[in-house]
């Protein structure tokens, strides 16, 4: 069975989202501080090594497996992120870090567009 155009756009754009998002991971600050032990540093990102497979495991029930339950947790979890984002940049100001996040969201919401617009429709309605 043949992918339709805009799921194939959904799928490229969260997998890249994803992993800007692993790459974030993976470059953050990691030297511990009065505040931050060094296991708080581990349990911090191995949460978020969990949550960003659990992100991949549902784009791909999305793309691959016809779910459409996957796609509205997905669009949940990016309006939870795009508040979280404003509040970091309101107090922080805009950085690197959440210059790449927004990137990130941005990519997510376009192609969480494409999931529900087009010739998606036809596919998650099946």
């Amino acid at each position: 069975m043949t992918v339709p155009r805009n799921v194939l756009w959904f799928e490229v754009l969260l997998y890249l989202s994803l992993t800007l998002d692993a790459l974030s991971v993976a470059f953050r600050e990691r030297t511990p501080t009065a505040q931050i032990t060094e296991s708080m540093i581990m349990a911090e990102t191995l949460i978020a090594a969990a949550l960003i497979l659990l992100l991949v495991y549902f784009v791909q029930l999305a793309a691959r497996q016809r779910k459409s339950w996957p796609r509205w947790f997905l669009a949940a979890a990016l309006m939870l992120s795009a508040i979280t984002l404003v509040h970091v940049i309101g107090l922080r100001g805009l950085e690197f870090s959440s210059a790449v996040e927004v990137v990130s969201c941005a990519l997510t919401a376009a192609g969480l567009f494409f999931s529900f617009t087009g010739d998606a429709r036809d596919w998650f309605n099946a």
